[in-house]
């Protein structure tokens, strides 16, 4: 699996001009899923972006030292398959990336992981193909 997290203090997704979903401080993440991927990457992953100390410690003063969680802020996650793009001359291949429909349950999956590590309400998961849990 590959992940790009953003820090955000708000963020949306728009599709054909509507508000699919939206959220206010925390992260954005990006989640590739390669075919080979499995339950303990996604295990991984949903714990390495848990944990990540990426906000400032606003009692301390310390930057870098609390995780999305600590600071009790959203994350919004989505479906991205072009993270395991590649390019052959001028056409992009996507061959490494799972196959929509094992991708789609196993994407679901990972987002229910999310809820269940953190709090439901403060997790969206979202796809070009369905949205999930507004």
């Amino acid at each position: 699996m590959r992940a790009v997290v953003q820090r955000v203090t708000s963020a949306s997704v728009e599709v054909e001009g509507r508000t699919v979903s939206e959220i206010g401080p925390g992260l954005v993440v990006f989640v590739g899923v390669h075919e080979s991927d499995a339950e303990a990457d996604a295990e991984y992953i949903c714990r390495k972006v848990l944990n990540m100390r990426l906000f400032n410690n606003e009692t301390t003063g310390r930057a870098w030292d609390q995780n999305v969680m600590q600071r009790n802020y959203e994350v919004l996650l989505v479906s991205q398959f072009t993270l395991y793009g590649i390019m052959k001359g001028n056409k992009p291949d996507f061959h490494m990336a799972m196959p929509p429909q094992t991708a789609k349950p196993f994407y679901a999956s990972l987002v229910e992981k999310f809820r269940k590590s953190y709090t439901p309400d403060a997790v969206k998961g979202i796809d070009k193909h369905n949205i999930l849990h507004m």
